[in-house]
């Protein structure tokens, strides 16, 4: 019988994706989205965005973070680097196929919203966020470069949904190598706020056991966006794409491209002679 070959670095076996965390592309709309999930979590908690987005006529890439969707162990492999790579690559491919492109991101996946947008700020119509983090003022991360040397994880943090019985598909640990990158990401992404200039709509939960509130704040003052909103969610909680307020969020996210989107057009039409 094969045994199969461990690595290393994880004490793991081949790693499976989990059920429903796999990549999500599909739409063949002329405008196109990317959607960039959280730490620790996968496309599951976008994955009815992205198909909500799909029946309103946009193409959407949903790409699943390295690391992610399979085991916190592997998550502790990687790092923001190859997060951000990973949906960098996904973007370049959307913006040759379309001239109108949007980035959207839950949490984490915020801050790598923010990254594109500040990095390719000549290509990104507009940025959705949602519960978004760039920053994390508990006391204790403080200690997390001797915690991560003493233990490979904690208890994570999973399923923060108002709504009775709605699994995320979250790591219930929470890995402290790929949370020390996790730091440096929003480090990085902190000092670009100022390049971001692309719309911006940021959806924010009332209540939130994940993100502080302050990441809302100084994004807001930090962007020099043309347009920022700032839409309060009153019964949803962290993952708000898989809450009470989900629709909402659909609704009027969808209402924000397509008026950018239509403006893209109009601006382009006038230039043809």
């Amino acid at each position: 019988m094969n045994t199969p070959r461990m690595d290393p670095a994880t004490g793991l076996g081949r790693v499976s994706v989990r059920p429903e965390a796999e990549a999500f592309r599909g739409g063949t709309g002329e405008t196109a989205v990317l959607l960039c999930h959280g730490f620790t979590g996968s496309p599951k908690s976008l994955r009815a965005w992205a198909e909500d987005l799909v029946r309103r006529g946009y193409t959407v890439d949903l790409p699943r973070l390295p690391g992610h969707g399979t085991d916190w162990r592997e998550l502790n492999t990687t790092a923001w680097t190859d997060w951000y790579a990973c949906v960098e690559r996904a973007f370049v491919e959307l913006a040759r196929e379309h001239r109108t492109v949007f980035v959207f991101g839950l949490s984490m996946g915020g801050s790598l919203a923010l990254r594109l947008a500040a990095e390719h700020a000549d290509r990104v119509a507009g940025v959705v966020l949602v519960n978004p983090s760039v920053r994390d003022p508990d006391p204790r991360l403080f200690a997390l470069p001797l915690l991560k040397r003493l233990t490979p994880s904690i208890a994570g943090i999973t399923n923060d949904i108002a709504l009775p019985g709605v699994d995320e598909g979250g790591y219930d640990r929470l890995p402290l190598w790929a949370l020390g990158s996790l730091t440096r990401l929003w480090r990085d992404v902190r000092g670009r706020l100022d390049q971001v200039t692309a719309p911006l709509l940021l959806f924010r939960s009332e209540t939130d056991h994940v993100v502080d509130p302050s990441s809302a704040r100084l994004i807001l003052e930090a962007v020099n966006s043309r347009t920022t909103e700032e839409i309060v969610l009153r019964r949803s909680y962290h993952v708000a794409t898989m809450d009470a307020d989900a629709p909402e969020i659909f609704d009027r996210s969808a209402a924000f491209c397509s008026v950018i989107a239509e403006q893209a057009w109009s601006a382009g039409s006038e230039g043809v002679t």
